[in-house]
């Protein structure tokens, strides 16, 4: 009897002692300077239409804004 209580003990100490995964899968998102605001695959920092409007950097008003040229 001693000893299932020991082994009782024992299990309830050891059940606060998990582990436990913090990461859910997904991987961590792309630092800020090579963000893709368009989602063509090329980061904003080499993309040439970094809003995806159709109007290159060079001629946007608002190269950020896909809604304004």
């Amino acid at each position: 009897m001693k000893k299932l209580a020991l082994l009782m003990i024992a299990s309830a100490t050891l059940a606060g002692c998990v582990a436990v995964p913090y990461d859910n899968g997904r991987p961590p998102p792309p630092p800020r300077p090579y963000a893709d605001r368009d989602r063509d695959g090329v980061p904003n920092r080499g993309d040439r239409d970094r809003d995806g409007d159709g109007v290159p950097n060079r001629y946007d008003s608002r190269p950020n804004n896909p809604n304004r040229n």
